[in-house]
């Protein structure tokens, strides 16, 4: 059977009086009775006082939720999430840091597949550790590394509500940047920055995003690291739905560069990471907004030679690339047909805002009086108001898209 939290509580006070334990506490003597007898219930922040006065190891934060009479498996519930929190707060061994690493690099893999409606909450509990063991006395050593777990964590958080079309990105940067720029890691910095140009970018600030990818590239100067071999082909994306082809070419040949310099294991599928088929995508996808639909094809085509049939999202945005080069070559049936069948070939849970809009533009850029029926299946498919217009915006541009 369970011990009670008064239980514990007397037990670890042992021959020490009440009002020594309250006043190490501090807490009223009254307080400290009454939870033994049991006649109030503990909060966590008093659970923790306690412990921290006694020595007692988060054994008395293990049982603040425990309460008699409850259903055996809520208790068992509640002293789960006790222990766990008592675990998480208390001293971090190398084991334990290495443990945090990998959880933040498996989320960084996780999201080259996971459906975002799926990794949301998985952040949020791992992040809920982090947050206790950043409360804790740390070293030094061990509080870098655990603000760049913070960083990286904050950045996935952020890539994550950008794809759900969930502004509370922009604070996750926010958040992100200060704890990089805590940890003094100009490589995790540049990620970030790297990243955030994504979110202005989607939203239409084609301009910031030019600037932000910038300042990744300059903060990691000569570090060969992932931030500008992310932020190079994302400005040459935003110079390409700018109308600039010469800086959209100095920008890819940046982005060729970045890529390899980068070391073999950031050449990753990976939020962490870039590779190069990711790079083939971006290319494809600047030429693709430049008209150069011939050489975007041969991009587009070499990148999905390259992906793993698990990115469905990347995998989804090349093909509608593929059908606004059709489009944009006046092939309008094969071009709504082929953006139909992304559409169709995906699982529910994997049709994100991002590729939906993407097919709208597809859908929007094709003239009213050449509506064939295959325009009107894409529009059917989209639930695109037969009247809708081309708005003047390109391919990946504004407002209502999230993350790639």
């Amino acid at each position: 059977m369970t011990e009670s939290f008064g239980e514990a509580l007397r037990r670890l006070r042992g021959g020490r009086s009440v009002r020594d334990v309250a006043r190490l506490a501090s807490c009223g003597k009254s307080h400290v009775s009454d939870l033994e007898l049991g006649k109030r219930r503990p909060t966590r922040a008093l659970a923790a006082a306690l412990d921290a006065a006694l020595g007692a190891d988060g054994e008395l934060i293990a049982l603040a939720d425990v309460r008699p009479g409850l259903d055996p498996l809520a208790q068992a519930d509640a002293l789960q999430r006790g222990l766990h929190e008592a675990l998480a707060a208390g001293p971090l061994t190398g084991t334990s840091l290495d443990e945090v690493d990998y959880t933040v690099a498996r989320h960084g893999r996780a999201t080259r597949h996971r459906p975002e409606v799926r990794l949301l909450p998985e952040l949020l509990a791992d992040f809920g550790d982090l947050r206790l063991m950043l409360t804790g006395r740390q070293s030094a050593p061990v509080r870098k590394r655990l603000l760049i777990a913070t960083a990286r964590m904050a950045g996935l958080m952020a890539l994550t509500l950008l794809k759900m079309k969930d502004d509370r990105s922009r604070a996750w940067w926010r958040t992100g940047r200060a704890a990089a720029a805590a940890a003094e890691d100009r490589a995790t910095l540049s990620w970030m920055y790297a990243q955030e140009a994504y979110q202005l970018y989607y939203s239409g600030d084609l301009a910031g995003a030019v600037e932000l990818a910038g300042r990744a590239q300059a903060l990691a100067g000569g570090l060969p690291c992932a931030g500008p071999a992310l932020a190079a082909p994302l400005e040459a994306r935003a110079h390409a739905l700018l109308g600039r082809p010469e800086e959209t070419a100095l920008a890819l040949a940046a982005a060729e560069t970045a890529l390899g310099r980068l070391p073999a294991e950031e050449r990753t599928e990976s939020a962490f990471g870039y590779s190069e088929s990711q790079l083939r995508f971006h290319i494809g996808n600047a030429l693709t907004h430049l008209g150069i639909t011939r050489r975007a094809r041969e991009e587009q085509d070499r990148a999905l030679e390259l992906y793993p049939t698990a990115d469905h999202t990347d995998r989804a945005l090349i093909r509608l690339d593929q059908a606004m080069c059709l489009a944009a070559d006046g092939d309008t049936a094969a071009a709504a047909s082929h953006a139909t069948n992304v559409i169709v070939d995906l699982t529910p849970e994997h049709r994100s805002p991002l590729i939906i809009f993407r097919a709208r533009d597809v859908a929007v850029k094709v003239p009213e009086a050449r509506a064939v029926s295959e325009v009107r299946v894409l529009r059917e498919v989209l639930a695109l108001p037969a009247g809708e217009r081309d708005n003047g915006h390109s391919g990946d541009h504004p407002g209502d898209r999230g993350g790639r």
